[in-house]
């Protein structure tokens, strides 16, 4: 089962001291837009977001479909074949992924330390 691409998403206070921060130690703005308090930074394959007043806790983020470039992969696990994996192995969903869709969907569990990890795949 391939998840796709890795990011951490971070919970910023204030993105504009998170940007810099990262820049600092070698990312640059990948994706995003600062006005609309979200940046994606890149350090090689190395990917974080920041997200400023978007979400409350730091979140785990799997993109099938994509690389670390977002580029679309030939091949990959479907969104929804990974949630009825999910489901098989009695891991609880805290939202799903519709099964009649194609395309575009997303799905959030969480591990059993709290963490918060969304899948989510945009094409």
């Amino acid at each position: 089962m391939e998840l796709g691409a890795f990011s951490i998403s971070l919970s910023v206070k204030d993105i504009t001291v998170s940007k810099t921060f990262y820049e600092n130690l070698g990312f640059t703005v990948f994706a995003g837009d600062l006005e609309k308090n979200y940046l994606i930074m890149k350090n090689g394959n190395a990917l974080v977001g920041l997200f400023q007043g978007m979400f409350e806790n730091n979140i785990l983020t799997f993109n099938p479909g994509w690389d670390e470039n977002a580029k679309t992969l030939d091949t990959f696990t479907d969104v929804r074949q990974i949630q009825q994996h999910l489901k098989s192995k009695n891991i609880a969903l805290q939202s799903e992924a519709d099964e009649t869709t194609t395309g575009p969907a997303s799905l959030v569990v969480t591990d059993p330390d709290g963490n918060t990890i969304l899948i989510d795949q945009h094409i």
